[in-house]
């Protein structure tokens, strides 16, 4: 457990806050007395059950507070957790710098990748630069002429996906938020290199889809990857917010869900709690996912990568319709 886990938390999280806060009073005051020392066994016990049957049991809207928790890393921690000598680039060419989104070339384990990240920034002065992790147009500009770089050098591309959704503004619209984001998802349905997609908390929408279109596509365990976010959905469907849970429930995009419906390749195991607890080992679960799949990748033929990846995105929606014949029969019973 990290000392950060001590801070308010979400309202679900209650009873875990509760033993939290008595295991750290009886730390501080610890006197070296058996009963002390055994009663300091017993609530870490009391605690890993208490959020085992917690987490184990997360309803989709719990699902999301969770994908947003305010401790939960994000691409920047990760940048530093998993990547080493990560040099960011800068720019689209064509506007100016979105730092909503982060690119950069860096070492992973023994391979040399180009990482793109949607980042949110923890202070409200870094959300504000940041757009809350929503992208402009120059963001997917960049992110795209920086994968066709990779491209060139033949270097694999690794996005780590956390936004609930695309800057909406009438500037992002005026140039070209949805132009940018559809060729995007065109130019990476082909590029000839290995692409690896992670939605690490939030995937909202065409936002995550602009740099979301890769060989394998995975998720954390308690991320929530949506045509939609819930307040959205529930804006459209019952004109109030209000309704965002009901909404979250229907939309069915935990991970669990995800797999079931062949929209995600993995899921990756959070730590004890959500990675907001421990981002050290969420970092190493990433990591060891990352290269496992790279070693898989980068032993395929191009061709072969190209083909699968079209293929793969193909099928999705894709489902089968009984007979008319058979379904008049068993009508009839």
């Amino acid at each position: 457990m990290e000392t950060s886990t001590l801070a308010p938390g979400l309202e679900f999280e209650q009873p875990i806050h509760e033993l939290e806060s008595r295991l750290s009073e009886l730390e501080r005051s610890a006197d070296g007395r058996p009963e002390t020392e055994s009663e300091i066994r017993r609530l870490r016990r009391e605690w890993v059950k208490v959020t085992k049957r917690i987490y184990e049991n997360l309803d989709p809207w719990q699902t999301v507070q969770v994908a947003r928790h305010k401790n939960r890393p994000y691409t920047a921690d990760y940048l530093g957790l998993v990547f080493e000598e990560f040099m960011e680039l800068h720019g689209d060419r064509h506007f100016g710098d979105d730092r909503a989104i982060v690119s950069g070339f860096a070492k992973l384990d023994q391979y040399k990748v180009l990482v793109i990240g949607h980042q949110k920034g923890r202070t409200y002065k870094e959300r504000a630069a940041c757009y809350f992790g929503c992208a402009h147009p120059e963001g997917y500009r960049k992110a795209m002429a920086k994968m066709r770089l990779a491209a060139k050098f033949s270097l694999p591309v690794i996005a780590l996906i956390d936004t609930p959704g695309a800057y909406p503004g009438v500037g992002a619209e005026e140039r070209g938020q949805a132009w940018v984001i559809a060729e995007n998802m065109y130019e990476m349905s082909r590029l000839p290199t290995p692409i690896v997609c992670v939605v690490i908390g939030e995937g909202g929408s065409g936002g995550a889809l602009g740099i979301g279109v890769g060989d394998r596509v995975a998720m954390l365990q308690h991320a929530y990857y949506s045509v939609i976010s819930p307040e959205g959905c529930a804006g459209i469907l019952w004109k109030s917010g209000e309704y965002a849970e009901q909404a979250a429930r229907a939309l069915r995009f935990t991970s669990a869900d995800l797999l079931q419906f062949g929209i995600i390749d993995a899921v990756i195991p959070e730590p004890l709690g959500g990675a907001h607890r421990d981002h050290r080992q969420m970092a190493a679960r990433l990591k060891f996912y990352l290269v496992r799949t790279l070693r898989e990748l980068l032993a395929t033929p191009q061709d072969k990568l190209l083909q699968d990846r079209y293929e793969k995105f193909r099928r999705m929606g894709v489902f089968w319709e009984a007979p008319e014949a058979v379904k008049t029969g068993s009508e009839n019973g």
